[in-house]
């Protein structure tokens, strides 16, 4: 069994995978002050959870876009099971011909989205990823990573919104029930859901036009069930898009 660990901004992401299966997934919040045995627990208690032991582990790869954690997160996997994770960073192998300015910019969420998609769906892609921030990845005909663009998450805009306004203290985000809101807080909530909807249409419209073709859209992260059923665009939706990347990432590097 294979220990995948993505780790975002605020949450972190544990699968558990034998080949290309993911047996179960995890969220854990991202602490940057949880100590090496603080998560070693925690790690334990998840896979105890879905019947599964330490000793289970056969190998494990971290892909993370916070560094701070990443030495605790590989010594608590050390701890428990006795295995040395691999980082997604630079000298690994992805397979993938990364044409950015400089590829070592690219996080491994990306990278590992990137891999799992491309191995599923058919090339030109675009891959989503809806999160702390929300991405949109290009991978193009060739396959090859060729770069995408970087905009704030449904949940940022949120909190961004209500810290600037005094009266709109504890709006949560829920999916509205009509596009056009009969009170401030249905207003907000369509206006973030919809909005972002309306915004990843929009830009896929705006990078087909510039790859002069059609391509596949994959959509993955914790806040894409909300959103993607409001956009017009054909978007496939796949949870396990970023575990099932870096499952192949560390076959690649076995």
């Amino acid at each position: 069994m294979i220990l995948a660990v993505d780790v975002g901004n605020t949450n972190i992401v544990l699968g558990a995978m034998e080949g290309k299966e993911v047996l179960f997934t995890e969220r854990l919040s991202t602490d940057r002050s949880k100590t090496e045995l603080e998560y070693a627990i925690l790690f334990r208690t998840a896979l105890e959870l879905h019947g599964r032991q330490a000793s289970d582990i056969d190998g494990a790869i971290i892909g993370s876009v916070v560094p701070q954690v990443n030495r605790m997160l590989a010594a608590a996997i050390r701890k428990i099971s006795g295995v040395r994770a691999r980082i997604v960073g630079p000298g690994i192998r992805t397979g993938l011909n990364i044409r950015m300015d400089d590829p070592t910019e690219v996080g491994a969420d990306l990278i590992a989205g990137a891999v799992g998609a491309a191995a599923v769906y058919p090339c030109p892609l675009i891959v989503i990823d809806m999160g702390t921030a929300t991405t949109l990845t290009v991978v193009d005909a060739n396959g090859d990573f060729t770069g995408g663009m970087i905009l704030p998450g449904m949940l940022v805009s949120l909190q961004s919104l209500i810290s600037e306004a005094a009266m709109l203290q504890g709006i949560s985000l829920e999916v509205p029930k009509r596009v056009v809101g009969r009170n401030t807080t249905e207003a907000i909530r369509s206006g973030i859901l919809n909005g972002q909807a309306a915004m990843m249409d929009g830009l896929i419209d705006r990078i087909t036009a510039e790859l002069g073709t059609d391509a596949t859209v994959v959509a993955t992260g914790g806040l894409a069930k909300a959103v993607i059923p409001n956009c017009r665009h054909e978007i496939h939706q796949d949870d396990d898009l970023v575990l099932r990347g870096l499952g192949l990432i560390y076959e690649k590097n076995r």
